[in-house]
């Protein structure tokens, strides 16, 4: 629902996951309509294989009598009766994005073009980078810029500059936009659900260097890129999104890493919009995505 300007009107979204039963979706419109809340969209989504329902529901703010505090206060009973893992956030408050890059800016460039336009409307409090390259870029559009050098040596140290960092700025995301470090596994579990990356989608086929040269001399008809949450387990954490581009054999390897950069953009900026709208749920290593 949007006002007089297009700007979208306040709205709280009430997100969850429980074992399936019935009764659910009337349990929580009825707690919803008891308190005149005016829901502006629904969608839910129940899982045979592990018996789990999700959902997810905005409702118009001003509908309800309570602040966002209050208004968990009083589902939390609800929650209670039907075992939910649960959130309720409020549209008012922007989240909280912390970048980490190194020197491929591609994916970097296209989120601060989104984030300065209002299209992903987040604050950045800060960028951090293993390198000086995106220094000149990120100080530019006003956003503090942070240099932790990661070495062999000192990657510890480096990680928990990181985390201070992280911390600090009152990150509540963190988005890898072709960061090329492996974060510690303490890291990825602390902040587990709460950390984006990006890659070509030529794994596990294609490993190590050079990727997409590796994939023109085999031929691939298929490149793309995928979004997922990271944990300890390298590049196999719940995927977000994804997306694929077909080629053909007048591409050169060139002409796949243009196509494939475009594709890492867009995936990446659909993956992480679907995170911050509170639209994806984990199900053990997958994820449903509540449009």
């Amino acid at each position: 629902m949007t006002g007089m300007g297009g700007e979208r009107h306040r709205y709280y979204t009430l997100r969850f996951s429980c074992p399936d039963r019935t009764g659910i979706v009337a349990r929580v419109s009825g707690f919803l309509a008891d308190h005149g809340g005016w829901i502006l969209r629904s969608s839910q989504h129940a899982d045979e294989d592990t018996q789990r329902f999700f959902m997810r529901v905005e409702v118009k703010a001003d509908s309800l009598p309570f602040e966002p505090d209050a208004l968990r206060e009083h589902f939390a009973p609800v929650a209670r009766e039907f075992d939910m893992d649960w959130l309720i956030s409020d549209s008012a408050v922007k989240k909280r994005v912390v970048i980490l890059v190194s020197r491929q800016l591609h994916c970097l460039y296209d989120l601060l073009e989104r984030w300065q336009c209002r299209e992903i409307d987040i604050d950045i409090p800060c960028v951090i980078s293993n390198h000086e390259d995106a220094r000149g870029l990120v100080e530019w559009h006003g956003i503090p810029f942070h240099h932790v050098p990661v070495t062999a040596n000192t990657k510890p140290e480096a990680f928990a500059e990181i985390d201070r960092l992280f911390a600090e700025s009152g990150g509540d995301t963190m988005v890898l936009a072709r960061y090329m470090q492996i974060l510690s596994p303490a890291l990825c579990a602390k902040y587990l659900g709460r950390i984006l990356n990006i890659h070509h989608s030529f794994l596990p086929s294609f490993v190590g260097a050079r990727p997409y040269e590796q994939a023109y001399y085999r031929g691939v008809k298929l490149i793309g890129a995928t979004c997922h949450y990271v944990t300890e387990e390298l590049d196999q954490g719940p995927i977000i999104e994804q997306d694929v581009m077909r080629i053909g054999h007048g591409d050169t390897v060139r002409d796949l890493i243009r196509f494939g950069k475009d594709i890492e953009k867009m995936v990446l900026a659909r993956g992480l919009r679907n995170h911050l709208e509170d639209r994806v749920l984990v199900n053990g290593n997958r994820t449903v995505v509540l449009r």
